[in-house]
């Protein structure tokens, strides 16, 4: 068992070795050496390095902590979800690594059992929650960036700021799967879109797994026949089939988790920020800082660790409607929004708030 596990992780790691100097993170010009002997690991989702979004994003967080700290780190990518508990469990056997960061939701269960059979290793759970004495777990509102960008739709829509957009009341939205996590960016952007012009209907649905672009592409071509000229992902590399879909029929789309507007820019408006580069890099620091605790650490709009950016599409938001969902962002801060985070929230929530315009 043991050898076939190590035949895993060297299949993976060759893969990326070369981009992080065999395991060693580019050695910048004046490094802090309080983690030279820190040694991490950073267990990515099946959709891998090159994802232009999530991977890619924790990816810069573990460089960026490289680079301030001088730790050295690996890079795995699962080529299936059976390979997530065999890595996670032979790179803890080895003993190796300070700490293992788990990469998605999808890692959940492997790290369930991983973890309870190693109680000595330090595990970090990115993006979903697992309760355990030595994982900690970093999980974002991803409903809250997702609420501004469905308001963000919303006046767009109503203000027609593009010819790209047309007039039919619906809008659209790709998840992964159909997961409490997904339901997340989908309630935000439901309800945010809904508080602005509640005569929006928003359709939905699933291409059932993360790095499938065909399928999105397909979804999106339905959903664009279907009226829809403004659709926002949460499905990982599969979204990228949707940027294809609106470049070949001529509507609009969204970015997410990290700013994916430069891939087309005549066509993706903004980009939903999740900024998990900086979930990871905290993550790292406490372990260079001896300062590692478990529990899970909750990051959204407060503290500037979601939220979306404009910058680098070519479709001219004006700055009237920017400065509109500053204000609802600000609303969201303070309290006086809380954001629904499933689908059958989102009626209560637009029962109980109007919006002021």
């Amino acid at each position: 068992m043991k050898k076939s596990i190590c035949l895993v992780l060297a299949i993976a790691l060759a893969a990326v070795l070369a981009a992080c100097g065999g395991g060693t993170a580019g050695t910048p010009a004046a490094p802090d050496t309080a983690g030279a002997s820190v040694r991490v690991l950073l267990n990515v989702t099946t959709s891998g390095i090159g994802d232009l979004g999530f991977n890619d994003l924790a990816h810069q967080g573990i460089q960026d902590a490289a680079a301030s700290f001088g730790i050295q780190f690996d890079v795995t990518e699962p080529r299936q979800m059976s390979d997530h508990e065999v890595i996670l469990a032979e790179s803890a056997a080895s003993g190796d690594y300070d700490l293992i960061i788990a990469v998605g939701f999808e890692q959940i269960e492997a790290l369930r059992v991983v973890a309870e059979d190693y109680p000595e290793q330090k595990f970090m759970m990115l993006d979903a929650i697992v309760e355990a004495p030595n994982v900690v777990s970093y999980v974002s509102h991803e409903h809250e960036a997702s609420f501004l960008i469905g308001a963000l739709a919303a006046l767009a829509h109503q203000y027609q700021i593009s010819p790209l957009i047309n007039d039919t009341p619906v809008l659209g939205f790709i998840g992964g799967v159909d997961s409490p996590m997904i339901g997340r960016f989908l309630s935000g952007y439901m309800a945010g879109a809904r508080y602005v012009n509640s005569d929006l209907e928003v359709i939905f649905d699933f291409v059932g797994g993360f790095g499938d672009p065909g399928t999105a592409t397909a979804i999106a071509d339905t959903m664009h026949h279907r009226g829809a000229s403004i659709i926002y992902p949460a499905a990982g590399g599969s979204g990228l089939g949707l940027f294809t879909s609106a470049q070949e029929n001529g509507f609009v789309a969204f970015g997410v988790n990290t700013n994916q507007n430069s891939i087309a820019p005549d066509f993706i408006m903004a980009s939903m920020l999740k900024l998990v580069d900086r979930a990871v890099y905290d993550a790292v620091r406490n372990i260079v800082e001896g300062t590692f605790q478990a529990g899970t650490i909750t990051l959204g709009l407060a503290e500037g660790a979601v939220g979306y950016s404009v910058e680098g599409s070519n479709i001219e938001v004006p700055q009237h409607i920017l400065d509109t969902v500053d204000a609802i962002k600000d609303d969201v801060v303070s309290g006086a929004i809380v954001v629904p985070d499933a689908v059958d929230q989102v009626e209560a929530f637009l029962a109980s708030h109007s919006f002021a315009g």
